[in-house]
């Protein structure tokens, strides 16, 4: 099963490439703005977890 961290990623990625090819300026901002909220959402996720990996190993060495 995919992590939310790497799924959002993926997603910004995605976006961020539907962007570059959209041909109206509408869809250029729409896929920019979801990219954003995608990179928004993987780096919360990232850092959850990194968080998460700290505190058992603080408890873990406790």
């Amino acid at each position: 099963m995919e992590s939310n961290a790497r799924f959002y990623h993926r997603r910004a990625v995605e976006e961020r490439i539907a962007a570059q090819r959209a041909v109206t300026e509408r869809a250029r901002d729409w896929h920019s703005k979801l990219s954003a909220d995608f990179a928004e959402r993987a780096a919360a996720a990232t850092s959850v977890t990194a968080s998460r990996h700290t505190a058992s190993a603080s408890a873990a060495v406790a």
